[in-house]
């Protein structure tokens, strides 16, 4: 799914702290489709909240996904960078270890109004 054919750059206008809920919104909905999955958003893991934690089906499997928005286009990888720093600061992969979830992987995600920019790493 392209960003470009799916919104208006107007379903994010909201004050500059509020933006990535648009985003945060769409994801949710999206990984809401995949039957069996477990999605909880804004979570409570480590020291914080992870915007995103999912538990597939594969017992041994989690995702931690982290939203930021970046207030310009030039601004997308380090807006990637501050996701995946918070990830492993927060230690957001707590929850889904307690799990028993060993393959756990860490997704930044970062929009700037149609574009988004997405780094993976195995935690």
């Amino acid at each position: 799914m392209f960003l470009g054919e799916t919104i208006s750059v107007l379903d994010t206008k909201a004050r500059n702290e509020d933006k990535e809920n648009f985003y945060h919104g769409i994801l949710i909905g999206i990984l809401k489709n995949y039957s069996g999955w477990a999605v909880k958003s804004n979570k409570e893991s480590g020291d914080g909240f992870a915007d995103i934690l999912l538990k597939p089906k594969n017992p041994d499997v989690g995702i931690v996904i982290e939203l930021k928005y970046a207030y310009s286009m030039n601004d997308l990888d380090k807006a990637c960078e501050r996701a995946m720093e918070q990830i492993k600061d927060r230690r957001y992969d707590t929850e889904l270890r307690e799990d028993g979830r060993n393959n756990i992987l860490a997704y930044g995600i970062a929009f700037c109004k149609k574009r988004c920019k997405i780094v993976v790493e195995k935690l």
